[in-house]
Order: structure tokens, then C-alpha cells, then sequence
């Protein structure tokens, strides 16, 4: 296997040697006005042109070659000495060539060079561009494939007009074959007008039409860009380059606008908008279409008290060290992230998703003291279907694999749903004292993408925060009530139980013991649009059952058109679930006669369940 360490260092900003070259000193450099010198290095350096070794590499690994050159009709040649894996000197060669003062490239189409090697290699990256600074106009080949016979290779300027000033002239990065060191040479290292290029394709996204569901706030950076051109030799040559090259455009700057480096922010909503890209008038493939719902709706926050928690991402707590939130397991994860960051909360986000791994082995946590698992998700897409949502924790040590698996109705979409999830509900799970990975399964194929926050393990035996039990059943006929929410009685049909009121507050709807109960997750306050204006002037009281630990203020109002509105306050928190009767004379002046809505005001996490009127 290949070495790519020289890969992960590339990028590095800082530099380990800085070389001159020997017939030029900084001190010799006069101002230019650009100039248009296309030579790099012909049997030595051109004037002006500095080497500097990346950090962490060889700083010998470039040296000037006077008995190995092209044909050996030139004086020099480009040596460079790939190491050996472990050597002390570093662990690549890589380093860049550029210049004191911006040259004027636009004439050209495309930098050439000789190069043999001592052995079949593949050089980790050759490219153009990095000025070790900005790096405004970088382009890259990867893989590129060398032998030990001399051949001419081509590296096409993807748009000329771009490089008027240009200092990055080559760089290169490389790291041990099979552990093994070897030697490359390049020589007559220059920019030409070749005028045979052909076919230029462009692409974002690496040529993919993206939709993604989106809030205002969020950005994201467009990545896969790439240049294709046809070669005079037939071959199609590849590069990856800087998004500078690139013309973007949004389809609708209410929406989404995006940057000249291609970084894409969200800034109204609802709507759409379009990204698309040309390079040098060539439209790009590819496009993301943003798809925004406006202002981002945050999961809950946590209230538990850190010192009965063990975190694995959450911005509440400390979360313990992860090794990392997705491992892309191959071949058979399809699972991507596109993790994103609104109103500074981070939130996970995975996409063209079948399963994904969370891995925190360095080290293991010791949950023995735990009780529940707790993670807030949040489908940004309709589900068509019933979703089936598996939880795997894995113990390394001993205690195998436990799975839990819910039902996410379909009804629950673009919405966080609270999961707080006994230990003890892992089937299989027979050891908790070294769990290191959690992993998330689409089990019924129904689930294309979700975004995940607060995931951690609680110790939830002192005082719990959700109800266990569900609230008490209600005795009254079916003929003197009108139900609003209860598994009991038939609501009022079309009511809304979340309308767009611009909360804070979270709503979901949550099992206990196969009973449906609403929850109030952060509650500021939130509404309830009946499906019809109802006549309550028969009914006597406004019945409810509610369940809090952590709120220290509620009331329900009461609306008629106007609005009209009177708040009845209730008592908080409770020991267990509260039920209230609270007559309706109450709410004057509300029009009993023509009531539209409900509405809650408070704080905590509410518990609601059989709110109806009744005789």
C-alpha cells in the first residue's frame, strides 16, 4: 500500500527550509510589472524562482541533477528523492516552487515538463498554483503516473485569463511506494501555448445535480470542482482546481448567495435557489439546489446536570474524545456527512444514508453507571413511509451488540424527535463498561438523510425527565366531549397541532406504553389551530393532563377571533401527572361561542395529553 502521508501534509502553510536559487538573491529582485517569462526551470532556476519544502518532509528531497537530464542534451534536471517510510528525516518529498513577483501566465494554455523515474510510481500530487499563501488559482493532478523511460506530460491552465499575476509556478507532494523510497526527475519545466487543447468540461459537485434541505444561517462550501481537457496525445487529462477559477451564481439571492471562493450561505426563506457555475464561459455539471425552510429550528437543550452525563456530541456538555462521527465503512455504507454549523450550534447532518458509525474507542466509555442513551434527530425530508430507525451500541471488550429499534411515523418528519432510550433496551447488550461505537441503520429503506445533536448517555434513576407512565385514562362519555388530543375520544378533524407561529418551542408526538402523548420540547410558547371554530358554550370545562420536571412557568389560553385570548397559569412543576378541570367561565372574555385556537406559554419540557372540552 502506498504511503499518502504526503497527502495530508500538502496543505500545510508552514515550511521547514527556504532555498534560493543560487544565481538570484531576494536582495537582487527588482519591482516588475509582470512579467510574461513562461520558463521555469531549463537547466537551472529562472530568474526570481524561490523552493520551499513542506513541512514535515525531506528538506533535501529537491536537488539539481547535472548527470541525469532529458536525453541528455540538457545541462540539469529536477531531482527529487522520495524517502523511505520511517525515515527520520521526514516522511515525503514536497515542496513548492514560486515567485517574489507575480508573472503574467494569460498567453499560455498549459505547463509541460520531461519526467522519468527510477521505478513505475504514481507521484501523490503535481501541480501549479500554491504561492504558499493565498493559493488563489491552484490546480492539481493526482496519481500521476511516471516510469523510467523520459515522457512529456501536460498540465492544461483551466483558464489563462485568470493568471495574470501568478507566483505559484509547481509544486509537488509524494510519498513512499510499498514503504519504499525511489527517485523522480523532471526537466524543461515551462509554460507554453500549445493551442491543441481541446473539449474543455468543467464540474461542481463532481458533475452532480445536489438538493439539500436547508435553514437560514447554514453554509456550505462547494467541493468536487474539476477541469477536463483533451490532450494532443488523445487522452483526456483531469485536474482538481481552486473554485477562484469558477464563475458562481445563485438563482435567487433572497435565498442562498455564494461567494467567489464558492462558500454558499443560506439567507431567506422558505424558498429555493439554484447554485450553478461556469469556468472561462464553459457552463460546469453539477448544481446544488437549496432547498431553505426558512429560520433553523434547534433541538431542545439539554437540562440534565453534566456531572450525570457522558457526552458524545453535544454543544451542552464536554464531549468525550471521538475518533470520529462517520468511519465509511466499504464497500457497503453509502452514508456521506455534510455536517453544518447555524446560529453556532453544530449539527450533525447524513445524507444517502443506509447506516453510519460513531466510534469513540481511544478510550472506550464506561456507561455501567448510565441508564439511557438520549439523541435528538430530525428528518429534513417527508418520509413517504412509517421509518424504522435502528440503534446499535457495541461493547469492544465484552458485551457484544444491543440494537434498539423505533418507529418514526411519517407524520414526525422535518420535526426533532427526542429519543431517551433505556440501556436496558438494547437487546443483546450484556456489557457496558467499554462501549465504543454507536450505529445508526435505516432499517426499512425509508430514511434518505437526518441531522443529529445532543447524543449521550445519562444516569436518569434520581429524577427523571420524561414521564414513564402515561397519563391517567379518561371516564367521561364520548357525547360530552370535544376532543382536541386524546387517544380516547375522535379530535376535531384537520386541527394543527403545530402551526407556524414562529416558536422556539419543539413539538413531537412520543409513545408511553403505546399511549400518544404530545411534547413540548423547550417550550417558549405554541399554539394549537382547531380545524374548525368550535361552540363550547355547552361544555363546562377545559380538561388536561400535563407532566413536567423542569418547567417553572405554564398557562394555556383560550383564543376567539379578535384575537381574544385569557390565560388560565398552572401549577409547576408536577410530581407525576397533573390533571386539571378548569371551567371555562375562566377565559371570559373569550368567545365560547366562536373558539379558533389554544396556546400554551412557559418553559421546561411539557408533557400534554387528553386536552379536550367537556360537559
Amino acid at each position: 500500500m502506498k504511503t499518502n502521508i504526503a497527502v495530508r501534509h500538502l496543505f500545510i502553510g508552514f515550511f521547514s527550509l527556504f532555498l534560493l536559487s543560487c544565481e538570484r538573491d531576494l536582495s537582487d529582485l527588482k519591482p516588475a510589472a509582470y512579467p510574461t517569462n513562461p520558463e521555469v526551470f531549463i537547466d537551472a532556476f529562472s530568474p526570481g524562482l524561490n523552493y520551499a519544502a513542506f513541512g514535515g518532509s525531506v528538506p533535501t528531497a529537491f536537488d539539481v541533477d547535472t548527470e541525469v537530464t532529458y536525453k541528455n542534451t540538457s545541462l540539469a534536471s529536477m531531482r527529487f528523492e522520495v524517502p523511505d517510510a520511517g525515515d527520520p528525516r521526514g516522511a515525503y518529498a514536497g515542496g513548492a516552487f514560486f515567485t517574489s513577483v507575480g508573472r503574467d501566465l494569460s498567453g499560455y494554455d498549459a505547463l509541460t515538463f520531461w519526467a522519468k523515474a527510477s521505478q513505475a510510481a504514481n507521484i501523490d500530487i503535481i501541480g501549479f498554483g500554491n504561492d504558499l499563501g493565498a493559493s488563489k488559482y491552484q490546480a492539481i493532478i493526482s496519481g500521476l503516473a511516471v516510469n523510467t523511460n523520459w515522457q512529456k506530460y501536460i498540465i492544461p491552465l483551466p483558464d489563462p485569463a485568470k493568471l495574470t499575476a501568478e507566483r505559484g509556478m509547481f509544486f509537488y507532494s509524494e510519498g513512499p511506494e510499498n514503504g519504499r523510497g525511489y527517485t523522480f526527475w523532471i526537466d524543461e519545466l515551462t509554460f507554453e501555448k500549445l493551442g491543441t487543447l481541446a473539449h474543455p468540461q468543467h464540474a461542481i459537485l463532481n458533475g452532480e445535480d445536489q438538493v439539500e434541505t436547508s435553514f437560514i444561517g447554514v453554509s456550505k462550501t462547494i467541493g468536487g470542482l474539476s477541469s477536463t481537457f483533451n490532450l494532443p496525445t488523445g487522452i483526456n487529462q483531469s485536474l482538481n482546481v481552486a473554485p477562484a477559477y469558477f464563475t458562481f451564481t445563485s438563482s435567487n439571492e433572497s435565498v442562498a448567495t455564494v461567494s467567489e471562493s464558492g462558500v454558499v450561505r443560506v439567507v431567506g426563506g422558505p424558498g429555493s435557489a439554484k447554485i450553478t457555475a461556469t469556468l472561462g464561459g464553459v457552463p460546469a455539471k453539477g448544481s446544488l439546489t437549496i432547498q431553505s425552510l426558512g429560520n433553523f429550528q434547534s433541538a431542545p437543550i439539554p437540562t440534565r446536570s453534566p456531572d450525570k452525563v457522558i457526552s458524545i456530541f453535544s454543544d451542552a456538555y464536554n464531549d468525550v474524545p471521538v475518533d470520529y462521527y462517520n468511519g465509511f465503512w466499504q464497500p457497503f455504507q453509502t452514508t456521506l456527512s455534510a455536517d453544518f454549523t447555524v446560529n453556532n450550534d453544530r449539527i450533525l447532518h447524513y445524507t444517502d444514508f443506509n447506516f453510519v458509525g460513531i466510534q469513540f474507542s481511544s478510550p472506550t466509555i464506561n456507561a455501567t453507571s448510565m441508564t439511557h442513551l438520549h439523541l435528538d434527530i430530525y428528518f429534513p425530508n417527508p418520509l413517504t413511509t412509517n421509518a424504522r430507525f435502528k440503534i446499535e451500541l457495541v461493547n469492544f471488550v465484552s458485551g457484544g451488540t444491543g440494537a434498539f429499534t423505533t418507529t418514526i411515523p411519517a407524520t414526525q418528519s422535518q420535526q426533532w424527535i427526542s429519543l431517551d432510550i433505556p440501556l436496558s433496551s438494547f437487546a443483546g447488550l450484556s456489557g457496558r463498561a467499554n462501549l465504543a461505537q454507536i450505529i445508526f441503520v435505516d432499517d426499512n429503506n425509508s430514511i434518505s438523510s437526518f441531522y443529529a445533536d445532543n447524543i449521550y448517555f445519562y444516569n436518569g434513576s434520581s429524577s427523571p425527565l420524561a414521564p414513564t407512565n402515561p397519563a391517567p385514562l379518561p371516564t367521561h362519555p364520548a357525547a360530552n366531549v370535544i376532543s382536541v388530543f386524546s387517544d380516547s375520544y375522535a379530535a376535531i378533524p384537520s386541527t394543527d397541532l403545530n402551526p407556524n407561529w414562529g416558536q422556539a418551542t419543539v413539538v413531537t408526538q412520543v409513545g408511553i406504553q403505546g399511549n400518544n402523548t404530545l411534547r413540548y420540547g423547550g417550550l417558549n410558547y405554541q399554539g394549537i389551530q382547531l380545524g374548525s371554530p368550535q361552540n363550547i358554550t355547552g361544555m363546562g370545562f377545559l380538561h388536561l393532563d400535563f407532566w413536567t420536571a423542569n418547567s417553572n412557568a405554564l398557562s394555556v389560553y383560550i383564543i376567539s377571533p379578535g384575537p381574544v385570548e385569557t390565560a388560565s397559569v398552572l401549577t409547576v412543576p408536577t410530581s407525576g401527572w397533573s390533571s386539571v378541570d378548569i371551567p371555562l367561565s375562566a377565559f371570559a372574555p373569550v368567545n365560547l361561542s366562536n373558539v379558533i385556537q389554544l396556546k400554551f406559554e412557559g418553559n421546561g419540557d411539557i408533557y400534554l395529553d387528553n386536552i379536550y372540552f367537556r360537559r
